[in-house]
């Protein structure tokens, strides 16, 4: 691969390495061969179209492929893939400072006023080249009324006219500009090809690099070429002569591969103390605590690649001789807990830029992490429930589910002299009936008392019983039904209040009268002021007629009504709440009309179709 090594005059300003190095021919380009033959084979079948578009993340080489194909289009030695760079045309292009190539920064010449001009230099023929080219770069800042001026001219430019726009946004282009484009998408370059053209740059530079600082510095460009020149010419007046990786870890603040080896070690066995240590330890050498979880964070990303059952080729953090020791601490954790503690290390990371506390926010994420427990675990734990498989290790007696319980032995005189002796279960506490019997509706409120066991009972089934009471109040059981008659209507409509235990059984309850007004069908009336209750009632009817059905055995439907307010009556309460003293005093007729001319009452009666029944004055209760 070609470098250019040219250098500053003495007394001249200083180039910095990523311009000096900047991609002189298609052949330089690194990490975009999908973009160069795509150009190359254009070139060569004369294809070349009159509107490019390149798309990618900051430094990937979109500018430096468009001067290349400025070039290739207007070299002195004619139309080729591989420009001379010797030529006039060439070096001003390179430089660009060639009359007919002309760059422009979208962001700073972004109105309709500038396109407007370009549209009109754009009918002028150049003055020494084959094309006039326009290189717009950051196309996306332009406006939309400047994308709309672009439009004719960029659908049917002059014939000696080309356009290539540079963006990092493709989205905010509209789509009338992309349909008249030729889009080309830059990748982001693989480390090894970033690691690669630093190694040749530093041997030009005359320096030398370890291996383990090549890895580093290509690690932190994250696929930017540019990123990691502009990083190496920053260590090229740092480190001297040569490169080790402990200069670019002081440099960029990261630690070693080594401590992050521990750090992720501790996490995997659990050893917060450790963690804390190797961090404190870390800040000490003045690592950044933000670049620290970054490290963290892509050494879990490779872990998990190969946890999920990927290849080698794609890991992107950890170095050749770190692959073994990855793959095993990888199958340690296991996949779910390695995803959970990523997502806590991502959250953190997110966290870190609106916190002071960076320290403390990376403490929490790292000692979190040792509290994982082995996630991957509970797709098994959770089909073993789904298929009824009992239960899942050791649990207390008392919560045990089996269908035919163990029969407690009796105490022998070989058992231990400090066992306590089997508690005999109290009457309250005994089975009124076997297991095998159907149990009545436990909500009924009037359910006599159990009956006290027989005294010829096996004592050790009263006992097995007593203590696995929980596991038969889970068993299935029926309902004991009955009829709904006058008689039984009330206890019905309260066993219904009491299964269901809600706000809207609280409105229920307040309730004036039960009553059967056909087969079937249950009238449950209100007094003429308790309209809120009714309407909450009536919006769950279908609640109430499922719980009945229920009880009863058969479809009942429920009716809520109002009943009519006897002249001179004062409101009473239903029976299921007394009345205190305070509320049941007769209020005062004037101050009551007084309160239901207010404002605020008023507005409460349209909204919610309400009126002032009673009234209390502050400090009556």
């Amino acid at each position: 691969m070609a470098v250019d090594i040219s250098r500053s005059k003495p007394g001249d300003g200083y180039v910095v390495v990523a311009r000096r190095y900047r991609p002189q021919a298609f052949e330089d380009v690194v990490g975009q061969e999908q973009v160069v033959r795509a150009l190359s084979n254009a070139i060569r079948t004369n294809r070349v179209a009159h509107a490019y578009l390149f798309t990618g993340a900051r430094g990937v080489g979109k500018t430096s492929t468009a001067r290349i194909l400025a070039k290739c289009l207007n070299c002195e030695k004619g139309t080729s893939i591989t420009p001379c760079n010797e030529c006039d045309a060439c070096q001003a292009i390179s430089t660009g400072a060639d009359v007919d190539v002309i760059e422009i920064d979208g962001a700073s010449n972004r109105g309709i006023e500038d396109i407007r001009e370009l549209r009109q230099n754009a009918g002028v023929r150049p003055s020494r080249s084959r094309y006039k080219i326009y290189i717009i770069d950051e196309v996306h800042m332009l406006t939309k009324e400047a994308f709309n001026a672009l439009l004719k001219t960029l659908e049917e430019p002059p014939e000696h006219v080309k356009f290539i726009f540079c963006t990092t946004e493709a989205e905010k282009i509209p789509i009338t500009i992309l349909s008249r484009c030729q889009r080309f998408d830059f990748t982001s370059i693989r480390t090894e090809s970033i690691g690669t053209r630093l190694e040749q740059i530093v041997a030009a530079e005359g320096s030398e690099i370890d291996a383990d600082a090549v890895t580093a510095l290509a690690r932190r460009a994250a696929g930017s070429m540019r990123d990691s020149q502009s990083l190496l010419d920053q260590l090229l007046s740092f480190g001297g002569k040569r490169i080790t990786a402990a200069d670019v870890h002081s440099m960029l603040g990261t630690a070693s591969d080594e401590r992050v080896g521990r750090l992720v070690a501790a996490i995997t066995e659990r050893r917060p103390a450790a963690v804390l240590s190797e961090l404190d330890g870390a800040i000490g050498e003045g690592v950044d605590v933000g670049q620290l979880l970054d490290q963290i964070l892509g050494y879990f990303r490779d872990m998990m690649v190969l946890a999920a059952g990927g290849s080698t080729s794609q890991l992107l953090f950890s170095s050749p001789p770190e692959m073994e020791r990855l793959a095993g601490t990888g199958r340690a954790m296991g996949l779910e807990t390695i995803l959970a503690a990523m997502q806590i290390l991502a959250e953190t990371k997110s966290r870190l830029r609106y916190s002071t506390q960076g320290r403390i926010l990376a403490e929490l994420a790292l000692v979190r992490a040792c509290q994982l427990e082995d996630l991957d675990e509970l797709p098994k734990l959770i089909g073993q429930l789904r298929g009824g498989a009992g239960p899942i290790g050791p649990a207390p007696a008392s919560n045990a589910v089996t269908s035919s319980p163990p029969r407690v032995a009796p105490p022998t005189s070989s058992a231990p002299a400090s066992s306590a002796p089997p508690v005999k279960p109290t009457p309250s506490e005994a089975p009124a009936t076997p297991p095998s019997t159907l149990k009545k509706n436990v909500e009924a409120p009037d359910l006599a008392p159990r009956p006290a066991p027989a005294s010829s009972a096996d004592p050790n089934d009263l006992l097995q019983e007593a203590a696995n009471g929980d596991s038969r109040e889970e068993t299935p059981v029926a309902r004991e039904t009955r009829a709904l008659t006058a008689e039984s209507a009330p206890q019905l409509w309260r066993q219904v209040l009491a299964s269901l235990g809600d706000m809207v059984a609280e409105h229920a309850r307040d309730y004036a009268r039960i009553a059967i007004s056909a087969p079937n069908r249950l009238v449950v009336s209100f007094r003429a002021h308790y309209t809120f209750q009714r309407a909450h009632c009536e919006r769950r009817a279908a609640e109430f007629e499922r719980v009945l059905a229920e009880l009863t055995g058969q479809s009942v439907q429920v009716q809520f009504d109002l009943l009519d307010e006897e002249p001179g009556s004062a409101p009473q309460a239903p029976p299921s709440r007394p009345v205190s003293a305070p509320q049941a005093a007769a209020p005062n007729p004037r101050r009551g009309a007084e309160l239901a001319e207010h404002p605020l009452v008023k507005r409460a009666g349209e909204l919610f179709g309400a009126r002032l029944v009673r009234h209390e004055e502050p400090g009556s209760n």
